[in-house]
C-alpha cells in the first residue's frame, strides 16, 4: 500500500509516523491508500497552511477518478467549503472548513450524513468539535523546517485501520526515467528540446534525430494528478474515426510518459499570426471535422457533460472570480441550479463527441493531407460527452485569440446547414454553450492565478467577459443575464490586479 519513500516507526499498531521526503511522496502515499477506501470512511486531515493537506486529499481523488479512466480538476473546497465527486462505487466528499466558526455550521453542510454513506476528507477538522466520528483515520501533516519534507502521523482507535497502519511498506518507489523510457523506445539517440506546454502539468519534448525524423515525448507525472490513460482512450477513438491524431508510438502508462507523433508546429494561431487571409479556409476545415465527428457514433465510455456538470463548471466564475475580484466568497449552488436548468431547456439533444479543449492552440494545419486529415487534433484527453455546439463554440468564441464576427456568423451558418439543424434552437444552444463556457473560463483563468500562480492567464480575461456578454444577449438567457449581473462585478483594471496580486496565495492545503 505505502511504497512512497518513507521512514516508518511503528510504536503502536494503531498510530504511524512516516516521513515524506518531498510533495511527490505525498502524492504516492495518498494513490496507494486510495484503493483500500469505502464509503463511510471518514480521512481527518490536520497541519498548519501549507503542510500539503490538499495536495494530499487531491492525489487521493484523482487516483480514485483515474481507476475509471477519467481526468477531473480537482480544486481546493477553500471557497465552496464542499466538492463532492461521483465513482462507480461511492462519493467522495471533500471539505475544507477553515472558515467555520462552530461545529453548527459543519452540520449545516451535512457531513454527519455523507460520514455514514460517502467517503469524506476533512481538512481543518478541528472545527467539527463533538461531530467528529469515532471510526475516522487522522493524518496530521508537520512540515520540516527546511527542504520539502513533511512528517506525517496517522493514528485512529478504529479496528478498521489495523490492517493499513500495520502494513510494512516497501522503503523506495522505482524512480521515474524518461531517458531509460526514450532509450527503451528506440530514440536514445535523439536529441531533446522543450516544447511549449499547457494549463496542466504536462511537459512535452520534442525529439529529433539526424536524419530529420522527429517525434514528441508526453511527460504526464501520475504525481502531479496527471493520468495518460484518457488521452490514449480518446486518441485512439478519433483515429478509428478516420480524424488526425498524433500516433502513439510507445508508452508508459505507470510512470506517465508517451512517445507520439510530431505532427510539426503549425498551430491555427501561428499560421493566422502569419497569413491572416487563410482564417476562413482553416475554420471551414474545423468546422467540417466536427461535422465528421458528430456524426459518427458516440464512443461508449465517455463521461457525461450533463446539466450537473455543466452548472458546476459555470459556477467556477463565482467560486474563484468573485472573491478574486472582491474578496468575498458566495454560495454558488442557486448560480449552479439556474445553468443546470437552461442545459436541459436550451441544449435538450442527444449528445456527441465534445472535445472541450478545441481551439486554435490546439488544431493544427496540415494542408499536405486532405479533407478532414488537414486537420490535426491536440489536448482532446478532456472529452466528454456534451453538447453539439460546445466545441464550435470553444473554437469561434477563443479565448485566446479575436475570431471576427463575420468568421464566427459563416462557420455557425456552415455547421447549421451541414447537420441540417433549426437555426433559431441552434442559436439559443450556441449562446447557452458560449455562456457556460466562458463563465467557467473566468473561473479556471482566476483559479490558475490564485491557486497555480500563472497570473498571465488574467491578461485573457477582459476577452473572455466580452465574449460573455455577447451570449447572454440572447433572449433565451435574459434570466442568467440577470443572475450575471446581480452576481459578477465587470473585470476592471483594479479588479485584476487583485487577482494578480493573489497569486499563488491560495495554497494547497
Amino acid at each position: 500500500m505505502m511504497d512512497a519513500p518513507l521512514s516508518p516507526s511503528l510504536a503502536d499498531p494503531l498510530r504511524r509516523t512516516l516521513r515524506l521526503p518531498d510533495a511527490e511522496a505525498t502524492a504516492a502515499l495518498a494513490r496507494r491508500l486510495a484503493p483500500q477506501l469505502r464509503a463511510g470512511d471518514v480521512l481527518l486531515l490536520q497541519g498548519p497552511i501549507g503542510a500539503g493537506k490538499t495536495h494530499f486529499a487531491r492525489s487521493l481523488i484523482q487516483s480514485l477518478l483515474a481507476a475509471e479512466g477519467r481526468t477531473e480538476d480537482v480544486p481546493s473546497p477553500t471557497f465552496t467549503l464542499v466538492q463532492t465527486y461521483a465513482t462507480a462505487a461511492l462519493e467522495i466528499w471533500h471539505a475544507d472548513l477553515y472558515r467555520l466558526t462552530s461545529p453548527a455550521e459543519a452540520e449545516e453542510l451535512g457531513l454527519e450524513e455523507a460520514f455514514a454513506e460517502a467517503l469524506c476528507l476533512i481538512e481543518w477538522p478541528d472545527r467539527l468539535g463533538s461531530l467528529v466520528p469515532t471510526n475516522a483515520l487522522t493524518l496530521t501533516l508537520a512540515p520540516e523546517p527546511q527542504g520539502d519534507g513533511r512528517q506525517l502521523t496517522l493514528a485512529a482507535t478504529d479496528p478498521r485501520w489495523r490492517a493499513i497502519l500495520a502494513e510494512e511498506p516497501p522503503m523506495t518507489e522505482a524512480p521515474r526515467d524518461a531517458t531509460a523510457f526514450i532509450a527503451a523506445a528506440g530514440w536514445g539517440d535523439a536529441a531533446r528540446s522543450r516544447l511549449a506546454g499547457d494549463a496542466s502539468n504536462r511537459k512535452y519534448d520534442r525529439l529529433s534525430r539526424a536524419d530529420g525524423t522527429r517525434a514528441v515525448l508526453m511527460d504526464a507525472d501520475p504525481a502531479k494528478g496527471e493520468d495518460v490513460a484518457p488521452f490514449l482512450a480518446v486518441g485512439r477513438a478519433l483515429l478509428l474515426r478516420g480524424l488526425t491524431a498524433p500516433e502513439v508510438l510507445a508508452e508508459d502508462r505507470a510512470q506517465g510518459f508517451l512517445l507520439l507523433e510530431d505532427l510539426g508546429d503549425d498551430l491555427f494561431a501561428r499560421v493566422l499570426a502569419r497569413d491572416p487571409a487563410q482564417e476562413t479556409t482553416l475554420y471551414a476545415a474545423a468546422t467540417d471535422v466536427l461535422t465528421h465527428l458528430h456524426g459518427a457514433p458516440l464512443p461508449s465510455d465517455l463521461r457525461a457533460y450533463d446539466a450537473a456538470l455543466m452548472g458546476k463548471m459555470a459556477a467556477l466564475a463565482l467560486d474563484w472570480y468573485l472573491p478574486g475580484v472582491t474578496g468575498t466568497p458566495t454560495d454558488s449552488a442557486d448560480f449552479a441550479a439556474l445553468v443546470a436548468s437552461l442545459r436541459d431547456t436550451l441544449a435538450p439533444g442527444d449528445p456527441v463527441m465534445a472535445l472541450r479543449d478545441y481551439h486554435a492552440e490546439n488544431l493544427l494545419w496540415l494542408p499536405g493531407r486532405s479533407g478532414i486529415a488537414r486537420v490535426g487534433l491536440l489536448d482532446f484527453q478532456d472529452a466528454m460527452a456534451g453538447p453539439r455546439a460546445y466545441d464550435l463554440v470553444s473554437m469561434l468564441q477563443d479565448a485566446r485569440r479575436d475570431v471576427p464576427e463575420a468568421i464566427e456568423a459563416a462557420m455557425v451558418a456552415r455547421y447549421v446547414a451541414q447537420n441540417r439543424l433549426d437555426q433559431s434552437r441552434f442559436s439559443a444552444e450556441y449562446a447557452f454553450c458560449g455562456a457556460q463556457r466562458n463563465l467557467r473560463i473566468l473561473g479556471v483563468f482566476a483559479r490558475l492565478s490564485m491557486h497555480y500562480g500563472k497570473p498571465h492567464y488574467v491578461d485573457l480575461i477582459p476577452r473572455v467577459w466580452g465574449l460573455l456578454r455577447r451570449d447572454l444577449a440572447h433572449p433565451a438567457l435574459a434570466e442568467l443575464q440577470a443572475a450575471v449581473a446581480a452576481t459578477l462585478p465587470a473585470p476592471d483594471a483594479a479588479g485584476l490586479q487583485r487577482i494578480k496580486e493573489q497569486s499563488g496565495c491560495h495554497p494547497l492545503r
